[in-house]
């Protein structure tokens, strides 16, 4: 179920909109009468697609590796030497 809510009730009464969510709705949050925010169940049980995995697992390894960024290594002692 689809509640549609004003930023001023949703502040008065936020348990009780986080209890519906909680319930599996979904509460979205207007002002001046336009929607500017949804509250909604997290999805806790998402699983990735091979495709997904595969680009994780890319972007984890490239990460580890790092970026050269050029210039010189210096390292603490060098630092505080000078």
């Amino acid at each position: 179920m689809e509640q549609i809510v004003s930023i001023r009730e949703v502040n008065q009464r936020l348990a009780r909109y986080l209890e519906a969510v909680e319930r599996g709705d979904v509460v979205i949050i207007t002002r001046r009468g336009k929607p500017v925010a949804r509250l909604s169940p997290i999805d806790t049980d998402r699983t990735l697609s091979g495709e997904q995995k595969s680009a994780r697992a890319r972007v984890l390894a490239r990460m580890r590796a790092g970026y050269s960024l050029g210039g010189e290594r210096v390292n603490r002692e060098e630092i505080y030497d000078e």
